[in-house]
């Protein structure tokens, strides 16, 4: 697979302002340390300042790993972190349905944010190689 950009590091720096929360670790694809982050304020905000360097490292490994195509991850990943409740992220992937449950039920009681939150790069991914047939 050729080299994509798919994830942009002044997206990755924006979002780790608030990274004590883990919010750019789950936008690079790690959702496992993004809870971790997120229940230990940083992992005790020592994590939190040593992501500030490993940020350009974590771009790197998820513009290998994730497709891109028509679906534009920071867009994505900006509309589901500011109006994910409204479903706005959903409705720009062209998942009709679904964004207007979470228009209507809050992003399905917020539980159905914290789902996106770990799935939303797999989710773009599909998305893209399915518009590429």
């Amino acid at each position: 697979m050729a080299y994509s950009d798919t994830h942009s590091k002044t997206i990755g720096y924006l979002l780790w302002i608030f990274g004590f929360m883990g919010a750019h670790r789950f936008y690079y694809g790690r959702p496992i340390t993004g809870t971790i982050w997120f229940f230990t304020l940083g992992f005790f905000l020592i994590g939190w300042i040593v992501d500030l360097f490993l940020i350009p490292s974590m771009d790197r490994s998820a513009d290998r790993r994730f497709r891109s195509g028509p679906v534009n991850f920071n867009l994505t990943w900006v509309l589901l972190t500011f109006l994910g409740i409204f479903g706005a992220h959903r409705l720009y992937m062209g998942k009709w349905i679904t964004a207007i449950l979470y228009f209507f039920t809050g992003g399905l009681f917020l539980l159905g944010v914290l789902y996106d939150y770990w799935t939303l790069n797999e989710q773009i991914s599909t998305r893209n190689m399915q518009r590429e047939w």
